[in-house]
């Protein structure tokens, strides 16, 4: 009764269908880093989106990330930071060690395969 799973465009749902302050905690593992400079607009971590996703949390909600491609992690770090209700649970410009409850995923195993290292981020709405 507390777990809704959506086949749709994120951003799509999150306009239409979640209302804000309604979310304990959300996951973004491993989104499509879009390598090429001339896709980095179609990253799904980009300043507006996680503005509308951290209008969704609950006071005190949290929000997880995990990447494994480090310009992603980057920029993920600095969009996130500049979020004035999201506080770094690692501290400002730093990363989470790997929680031990997260699910390693096939895309996490893949990374480590190809030498990738991981990098996870969680923030906690105001």
């Amino acid at each position: 009764s507390n777990l809704r799973i959506v086949c749709h465009d994120a951003v799509a749902v999150l306009e239409e269908q979640i209302a804000p302050r309604s979310f304990d905690e959300a996951l973004i593992l491993f989104p499509d880093p879009w390598p090429k400079t001339r896709h980095h607009k179609r990253r799904l971590i980009q300043s507006a989106f996680v503005a509308m996703l951290a209008q969704r949390l609950k006071p005190g909600g949290v929000l997880r990330l995990a990447t494994d491609w480090q310009p992603y992690a980057e920029q993920m770090l600095e969009v996130l930071d500049a979020v004035p209700t999201l506080a770094n649970l690692a501290a400002p410009g730093r990363f989470m060690p790997r929680p031990a409850e997260r699910a390693r995923t096939r895309f996490e195993a893949r990374g480590e395969r190809l030498g990738h290292a991981v990098w996870d981020l969680a923030y906690r709405c105001s």
